[in-house]
């Protein structure tokens, strides 16, 4: 993997977005000095981050995108709050609230969708019973699981995995993903189901 500016921590895929960042406190900058606010009183609302409360440096960004590319790697591993936070250098309560300032969503939260969104795949096949699935995602209570799969896909597992999925099978697996994707809040609604 590349690195831009001599640093050897940050991906080569992080320039574009640290440019546009920039760019963007910047400009915020420059509006503020044009208002007479100056850069010591700056309204809270003028310069946000890319988390909605502002106020957090890029290398702090940098480490959360890290842990959320480990547990896109590693969902079938035991993975907790308090060993990201470690790798991410933060305390469990900061990583969690930073966490949800940046994705949206809560650690555990984002890790079970991922989760979630393997199973389904699993499922689709056919070949795995949903017990095997729920192990092979790194689930350790088939309780949990199957709470949190229909929680999100608006069908048990079991129904889910007996349900026809032709209608996808002539899709590519990398489209095939972003369709079938868990949508947090309002996917398992049960209007929404044939």
């Amino acid at each position: 993997m590349g690195t831009r500016e001599g640093s050897s921590d940050v991906p080569a895929g992080d320039a574009a977005w640290r440019s546009a960042y920039r760019e963007r406190l910047e400009r915020a900058a420059r509006a503020a000095t044009r208002q007479g606010t100056g850069p010591g009183r700056m309204p809270a609302t003028a310069v946000r981050g890319p988390c909605e409360g502002g106020g957090m440096d890029l290398e702090s960004l940098v480490r959360l995108r890290r842990a959320r590319d480990r547990m896109d790697r590693e969902y079938a591993e035991p993975l907790d709050v308090p060993a990201l936070a470690r790798g991410a250098l933060m305390s469990a309560g900061h990583f969690s609230r930073s966490f949800r300032a940046a994705f949206g969503e809560t650690p555990y939260s984002y890790l079970m969708t991922r989760r979630i969104e393997r199973a389904k795949a699993l499922l689709r096949r056919g070949d795995l019973s949903v017990t095997e699935v729920c192990w092979a995602v790194g689930c350790t209570s088939l309780g949990s699981f199957s709470s949190r799969f229909t929680a999100l896909v608006g069908e048990s597992p079991s129904t889910y995995r007996a349900r026809r999925h032709d209608e996808g099978a002539a899709i590519p697996a990398c489209v095939a993903r972003l369709h079938t994707r868990p949508v947090r809040n309002g996917e398992a609604e049960a209007t929404s189901r044939p």
